[in-house]
């Protein structure tokens, strides 16, 4: 099933696993968030729903004592993102005071899709359709939840699922 910009879908999957590269040149390992929810979102410095950052960085602050993780992953698959790594990291960091993790920018659709979101659509159906999707994984790696664009990051519906996944 395919939500794209709308929708929001509940999956059972397997766990996901795999390694981002991140826009200061580290890796993120999913692995290393065993035991957290994770909310990987697709995000772009040039999009419409660019504002979502500051929810973003909001719903990191309320729960990252609680375990949530809150992983950005730039992408220019819609042609909206900014040039480099560098000039992103500086756009967050002064629009936004991001201090959320934040993937390199990375490729979230198609055949060179990230092995992440190609998992994702194997597992689920679920593919972006747009920049600032959210897919939402249990502490043990298993998608819980996908939502679309229009779905703020602050909202009941993304909230209630993530306090679902959190340890208390």
């Amino acid at each position: 099933m395919l939500f794209g910009i709308f929708g929001m879908s509940t999956v059972n999957s397997a766990p996901l696993q795999g390694t981002f590269q991140s826009i200061d040149g580290e890796t993120l390992d999913l692995e290393s968030f065993r035991g957290q929810p994770v909310l990987v979102v697709n995000t772009a410095s040039m999009c419409g729903f660019t504002g979502q950052y500051d929810g973003l960085q909001t719903l990191y602050d309320t729960y990252r004592e609680r375990g949530l993780i809150v992983l950005a992953v730039p992408s220019n698959d819609f042609n909206q993102e900014l040039s480099n790594a560098e000039e992103v990291k500086e756009f967050c960091e002064t629009r936004f005071d991001l201090t959320l993790p934040m993937a390199d920018i990375t490729q979230v659709t198609g055949q060179d899709a990230h092995p992440f979101f190609r998992e994702v659509a194997q597992q689920t159906g679920f593919v972006p359709r747009w920049n600032f999707n959210k897919i939402l994984l249990s502490p043990d790696g298993n998608v819980v939840k996908t939502w679309g664009s229009l779905t703020r990051p602050m909202s009941g519906a993304i909230r209630q699922a993530v306090e679902g996944q959190l340890n208390s």
